[in-house]
């Protein structure tokens, strides 16, 4: 197997941590939204890991030219990620916090 399981696991990883705010927001019960918003940063910093191992993967094959072709990209969706999942986040807080 590739590793290209790691993109997989990455694209998986960031769209759980941008659902799980979403849900946090619109769960009937209130106790559960601080596991949820924990939960979606974990997989936020996961999904950004699994990035930072796939970039390191290339360098180790010296595929420059995987490297130059993508690097702009995965540093622009893993800082629109990181400013989604943050933003949802604060989102959720604010609205359960003022729900007390």
């Amino acid at each position: 197997m590739g590793a290209g399981w790691m993109n997989l696991g990455s694209l998986v990883l960031g769209l759980l941590a941008l659902i799980l705010p979403v849900v946090a927001l619109f769960h009937k019960t209130g106790r559960t939204w601080p596991l949820l918003c924990t939960m979606s940063l974990a997989a936020c910093a996961a999904a950004l890991f699994l990035q930072l191992r796939y970039t390191g993967h290339l360098v180790y094959k010296q595929d420059w030219s995987a490297l130059l072709d993508t690097s702009d990209a995965v540093v622009g969706m893993a800082g629109l990620l990181l400013a989604a999942t943050a933003a949802l986040n604060v989102v959720v807080l604010v609205v359960r916090m003022k729900k007390r």
